[in-house]
């Protein structure tokens, strides 16, 4: 399919920005030239919570949005934003995650997690984690049903999802009903199809820039432990049923898809779609690019269904 026009509109009014040079810039510039805008009307949700969670030697922030009609013990999604593990924050992601939860009438908690490089793997996959168990633990404080749990998030926070997801079953964690993985970062591949296609220095999502993230989170690309890239991991095996996500036009569309494939082979119940004339990052442009509801939408009916 071509590229979808809004998503077009959106390149175009991009293409005049200053091209960003990977050899030099630095976590601080990304992450001025990433704030988030003040002029956005997200979507409306019942109430929304500014948390703090103790973790063992360090505090981080959270979000706690509890959508209309939610009952009193209600299921609830973590969720981890994307940004290459590097930049993005729960402010970036509010509108997301208040459309996630609006769209599926889940609770959804927002992990501020800590960034690379100042704290490489593992640790943001250690705040994300350790946020599941805390989530758990504190459910009555939360208003939510420690049984009806799920895990979520696009791009690198869809990497720290499914690791996450690895984590809760390998040290008998806190019980995950579904893992969302929208447009997830899985490998640490450069060459597959879609990187060839899609990664391009003027892409939205540029092999420079994944280079240049990856750089960040694990230091040496030769020596990249399985949590980091989970379609590296050799068992797969009871994690919990997956949906994900990718889109046509994204250098992760391959890896993402070869991931849902890693999870059925391994016999994990999986519905996976690609979103077409799509780019990475989509469904964080909603404003910009509505065509992209009815793929929120799909998700979050896949979230309901999964914690009825």
């Amino acid at each position: 399919m071509a590229l979808n026009s809004q998503v077009a509109a959106v390149l175009a009014a991009m293409a005049d920005l200053p091209p960003v040079d990977f050899a030099t810039i630095t976590p601080e510039e990304m992450r001025a030239a990433t704030a988030p805008p003040q002029t956005a009307l997200p979507p409306v949700v019942a109430s929304v919570r500014n948390l703090s969670i103790d973790l063992p030697g360090r505090t981080i922030g959270a979000r706690l949005y509890t959508p209309k009609g939610a009952p009193r013990a209600a299921p609830l999604v973590l969720y981890y934003h994307g940004g290459g593990w590097v930049i993005c924050s729960v402010d970036t992601h509010d509108p997301l995650c208040r459309a996630l939860a609006r769209e599926s009438g889940v609770a959804v908690l927002s992990i501020e997690y800590r960034l690379a490089p100042e704290t490489p793997f593992p640790g943001p996959l250690d705040d994300c984690y350790g946020a599941l168990v805390w989530a758990a633990a504190h459910a009555a404080d939360l208003g939510i049903d420690a049984s009806r749990l799920a895990v979520a998030g696009d791009s690198a926070g869809g990497n720290l999802a499914a690791a996450v997801a690895i984590r809760a079953r390998d040290e008998h964690g806190p019980a995950l009903r579904h893992q969302l993985l929208i447009y997830p970062v899985t490998d640490a591949n450069f060459e597959t199809p879609s990187y060839r296609e899609n990664g391009s220095d003027d892409a939205y999502l540029s092999t420079a820039m994944m280079r240049w993230f990856w750089k960040h989170y694990v230091g040496d690309l030769n020596d990249v432990d399985s949590l980091a890239a989970p379609l590296r991991h050799e068992d797969l095996s009871g994690l919990p049923p997956a949906t994900v996500l990718v889109a046509e036009y994204d250098a992760l569309r391959d890896e993402g898809l070869a991931y849902a494939d890693a999870l059925r082979a391994a016999g994990v119940s999986v519905a996976s779609d690609t979103a077409p004339g799509m780019i990475h990052g989509f469904l964080s442009m909603l404003e910009a690019v509505p065509d992209g509801y009815p793929h929120l939408a799909w998700c979050a009916a896949r979230l309901q269904e999964a914690l009825a």
